[in-house]
């Protein structure tokens, strides 16, 4: 991969999860426990600006996009409720689940799939799956060995295990955790949620940091129950993209 390669690969990170790491970076900053006490609650404040993003993003995506942030936003809300209010396994500032959140599951998601459209990317994949492969790896032992946190170490090795059969999806889960690292990161400095020193509270062997290395293994459940609700609601149009990857499939092996 030669310099101007590397750039262009640059330049396709920054038009896509560049901007949205500066956008988790501000965003985030407003929920924050270092933010100011101002008129508007904080909280609010945030939920305006992930509007004003999330409406954007809706209006520069095509309709397949479209229509899986609107099921990512939903799903997003469910699980939310589910695994921090009702389960109780990781907790945010005040005790709630802020507004934002769910729109923010939905920024997170098209942006990465935007990432991996880019023809540049489309083209280096192979070398860019590499490349975040030992990042996922370099990450999860660096937390291991410093923090304990032998709960994000396991999911991260789940991430490679599941990935390893997975062409066509290895690329986007890769970056996903990539993007949900730098999240958690930024999300737990701030104070804006914290998770406990075991795995959920609930498994007392299982050291865990805050946030732990792996936990974008549970992201990857919103984009499947995304990608699940599209293929319902587009059933012919899924088989029909289903049989002309077949036939292309086929023409390559003769």
């Amino acid at each position: 991969m030669d310099i101007s390669v590397a750039k262009r690969l640059f330049l396709a990170f920054v038009q896509s999860l560049g901007y949205l790491f500066l956008f988790i970076v501000f965003g985030l900053f407003l929920d924050s426990y270092f933010m100011p006490d101002i008129y508007v609650p904080k909280q609010h404040l945030a939920t305006i600006v992930m509007l004003l993003a999330f409406a954007f993003l809706y209006y520069r995506s095509g309709s397949r996009s479209r229509e899986q942030m609107f099921y990512a936003v939903i799903i997003g809300f469910l699980g939310e409720y589910l695994f921090s209010i009702a389960l109780g396994m990781y907790t945010y500032r005040l005790g709630n689940v802020p507004h934002y959140v769910p729109l923010g599951h939905a920024i997170v998601l098209v942006a990465t799939m935007n990432f991996c459209k880019k023809p540049i990317v489309k083209t280096y994949r192979k070398q860019l799956e590499k490349i975040l492969a030992f990042f996922i790896v370099a990450y999860s032992t660096l937390f291991l060995i410093f923090a304990q946190d032998v709960f994000g170490f396991l999911m991260s090795l789940a991430v490679i295990y599941l990935l390893r059969n997975k062409p066509r999806e290895r690329l986007f889960y890769f970056s996903m955790y990539l993007v949900v690292a730098f999240l958690e990161i930024v999300g737990t400095t701030y104070k804006c949620w914290s998770w406990p020193e075991t795995a959920y509270g609930v498994i007392p062997f299982l050291k865990s940091a805050n946030p732990p290395s792996g936990i974008s293994l549970f992201y990857f459940l919103l984009d499947l129950g995304c990608l699940w609700f599209y293929k319902k609601r587009n059933l012919m149009a899924w088989k029909r993209m289903k049989s002309i990857r077949i036939i292309a499939t086929q023409n390559v092996v003769s």
